[in-house]
């Protein structure tokens, strides 16, 4: 019982952040599910589906407010969704050794949560860096920078499928570079509404390989759909330095953990 009011209050509390800050779950909840001692590969394939249902509770409300850019999100899609393909496809072949498929999975999110934290930590400087050098005919609706976009999408698409990691904070920061006078809760909603195909669609990739426990997406997303929605509502109106800079650092602490 403890055990699942754990989980319970997890999804909660992951579900509040991701919906204020926009930063990944990913990055939050798949190092509590190997904290709960569940395996890597069954933690980021349940995270991924949990991600995709939590998120789209965060779509609604962010597309009520007008935080979504669709056009941004499509271009993000289409290299995204291709990529994660791909990536399973990879996955796949590896599936029959499980301690090899898991010691990937670990090394990569480990990899993954230190570049987060480092992006998380100078999320703000790396904002007014992009500012001060955007030109308008670069930073304009550009074939270039459609282009950009997706080439992003492939990266995050790859780094999510193996991890569950990067659709939020490393693709929110990514954007900044390339939509830097794009509103920031609207770069928020942008990604969250992106990440809802790439995560369904890895998702149920990773199910396919049977490394979902359905139990557990329940338990977590009993607290995540509320919190999410309250987090929603909040973005923008609260401030999340002291948030962000604290969990930062324990996604390197932990990242630093998993790969050492």
């Amino acid at each position: 019982m403890d055990f699942q009011i754990g989980l319970i209050i997890a999804g909660l509390v992951v579900g509040f952040i991701v919906g204020m800050t926009g930063v990944g779950g990913g990055s939050l909840m798949t190092p509590i599910l190997l904290y709960f001692n569940i395996p890597p590969s069954t933690a980021v394939g349940t995270d991924l589906l949990y991600a995709a249902i939590t998120k789209s509770g965060g779509v609604l409300v962010h597309n009520k407010k007008k935080n979504i850019n669709w056009t941004i999100t499509g271009w993000l899609s289409l290299g995204s969704v291709p990529a994660a393909l791909v990536t399973l496809w990879i996955l796949h072949s590896l599936n029959a050794d499980t301690t090899a498929l898991n010691n990937i999975i670990k090394y990569s999110l480990g990899w993954a949560l230190l570049f987060t934290s480092v992006a998380i930590l100078f999320k703000k400087k790396l904002l007014i860096l992009s500012q001060k050098h955007a030109g308008d005919k670069f930073h304009s609706e550009s074939r270039t920078q459609n282009l950009l976009t997706i080439a992003i999408g492939v990266l995050l698409g790859a780094t999510v499928t193996l991890t569950s990691i990067g659709a939020g904070a490393l693709g929110t920061v990514t954007l900044f570079f390339l939509y830097p006078l794009l509103p920031t809760p609207r770069l928020v909603g942008t990604e969250i509404a992106h990440a809802v195909p790439l995560t369904l669609v890895a998702g149920l990739g990773h199910a396919s390989m049977g490394n979902l426990d359905l139990a557990l997406l329940g338990q977590l997303l009993m607290g995540s759909l509320p919190g999410i929605y309250l987090g929603s509502m909040l973005s923008g109106k609260m401030p999340d330095v002291l948030l962000r800079n604290a969990i930062a650092v324990m996604l390197f602490f932990v990242g630093f953990k998993l790969i050492s």
